[in-house]
């Protein structure tokens, strides 16, 4: 990508929705949602169901793996924004490309519903997946940002449930540090055009309230981290949110878990997103549903 279309991403990427502080939460989510809005492309169908209790959207290729395979997608905006409505386009790109059903969960956002009552939603979507009898062979994870934390915790869930697990799971951009303890927070903040160093502060307040920030559930940074399945983790080089992909990916590592980590240099935040404008961003979002699509046709 040339320097120009980095700096028009940059532009685009400065023109997110405002603070809080600024508008009030509905109105900052209906902003969000617009700008996150992307087309659905031809040869999907998209429609509401429930899953978990919770309402939920299924998005279904034409051209999709026989058999009962799914992935479970939990959207991004720092637990307090984000829907599958909003997300519809990207996550039908991302079903089409795997070829395989996928389900986007509504799961409940903070203030209104703070940790862990996010965390709960998602484990409940995946344990009614195992009672329609989708084995947890055929069963993926996918989620960015916020929903990548909260994919790596339903797994965490999981194992400590004593349920099967899925067979592998793609987080974009994931957060799994709540104390900020990675250096890019600090080093990245002036290249990162989504975030500065104190991103975490409105955040951590609205989600976490006064639960310690190092509970597992809420940055799985410090949880153990044995037995989980075959990851892939994507990750600008740009993002104050660098640390929180690559010390995760090395905790991981070491605990045997088969990780994969991909830095892709001069990108922002959750770069697959786009997938319209950005080669990197659309050769991204192919690696990912081909990883996802891989371990769901083992």
């Amino acid at each position: 990508m040339s320097q120009q279309q980095r700096e028009a991403v940059d532009r685009m990427l400065r023109d997110l929705p405002p603070t809080p502080d600024d508008l009030p939460m509905a109105e900052r989510r209906a902003g969000y949602d617009a700008f996150m809005a992307r087309t659905v492309p031809s040869g999907v169908t998209v429609g509401p169901t429930v899953l978990g209790g919770r309402p939920a959207l299924s998005i279904v290729p034409d051209d999709v793996l026989a058999g009962p395979a799914v992935i479970l997608y939990l959207h991004g905006g720092a637990f307090v924004m984000g829907s599958p409505d909003g997300y519809a386009g990207f996550t039908a790109q991302l079903a089409r490309r795997a070829g395989a059903r996928t389900v986007s969960l509504d799961y409940r956002l903070a203030p209104e519903h703070p940790f862990p009552a996010a965390v709960d939603d998602c484990l409940a979507a995946y344990r009614e997946l195992l009672d329609r009898r989708v084995p947890a062979e055929r069963i993926v994870v996918a989620g960015d940002s916020a929903g990548g934390n909260l994919a790596l915790v339903t797994l965490l869930g999981a194992r400590e449930a004593g349920l099967p697990l899925p067979a592998a799971a793609a987080v974009l951009s994931p957060l799994t540090d709540f104390t900020g303890g990675g250096a890019s927070v600090r080093t990245k903040a002036d290249a990162d055009p989504v975030f500065d160093a104190d991103f975490l502060v409105p955040v951590r307040a609205a989600y976490l309230g006064d639960h310690d920030p190092r509970a597992p559930f809420a940055s799985p940074f410090f949880a153990r981290l044995d037995g989980l399945p075959p990851l892939l983790i994507q990750v600008g080089s740009n993002e104050v949110m660098l640390d929180d992909a690559v010390r995760f990916a090395g905790r991981a590592g070491a605990a045997a878990v088969d990780v994969t980590l991909e830095i892709v240099g001069q990108v922002p935040h959750v770069f697959p997103m786009h997938y319209e404008v950005m080669e990197e961003a659309d050769a991204g979002l192919t690696r990912a549903a081909r990883f996802l699509s891989r371990h769901l046709r083992r």
